[in-house]
């Protein structure tokens, strides 16, 4: 059996600490590199996770502070409207995909998946899909349009979807 060695050289010494410290054993916190951006990707965060709050909550008036006054929105919250009219119950998860920036435009591209109960009593109407919302501001985030699989407006795709015409057993 061999005894093992002392690390005697100091550059080799010297090294070996430099190792240490540089992998985070002798730092207390880290330092972001770009605060500035940080803070604009939660401010992101907080936008998409709001409107998916007031969504739930059946906030229309919530949802609308979140969006740039513009005709496709306005669709947007009559179909929310018309599902809080049609559903006692909405249960939405959003999981961000991606998120690109290029200025003050945002891309969210989000998978979302939701359960739409009519009472308590119903098992529900579940969707997925994926969608991208788009964004606009630095400071002050808001929906400028929505793209996709959207799951504001279930109400109306689940009326297309109902009446179709089956197949008949004779």
């Amino acid at each position: 059996m061999m005894p093992a060695k002392r690390i005697s050289h100091p550059l080799l010494r010297s090294c070996c600490l430099a190792l240490l410290v540089a992998s985070g054993l002798g730092c207390g916190a880290k330092v972001l590199q770009y605060p500035e951006d940080h803070e604009r990707y939660l401010r992101i965060d907080r936008a998409v996770d709001s409107l998916r709050e007031a969504y739930v909550k059946k906030d229309l008036s919530g949802m609308a502070s979140l969006m740039v006054p513009m005709e496709q929105l306005e669709r947007v919250q009559k179909e929310a409207q018309a599902d809080f009219d049609a559903f006692q119950d909405i249960a939405l998860n959003f999981t961000p995909e991606r998120i690109m920036i290029d200025g003050d435009d945002i891309d969210v591209y989000v998978h979302w998946q939701g359960l739409w109960k009519k009472d308590p009593d119903d098992p529900g109407l579940r969707q997925r899909g994926h969608t991208r919302l788009q964004w606009v501001g630095t400071q002050s985030i808001l929906l400028r349009g929505v793209q996709g699989d959207t799951p504001f407006g279930v109400r109306s795709r689940q009326a297309v979807t109902d009446s179709t015409p089956a197949s008949k057993k004779k």
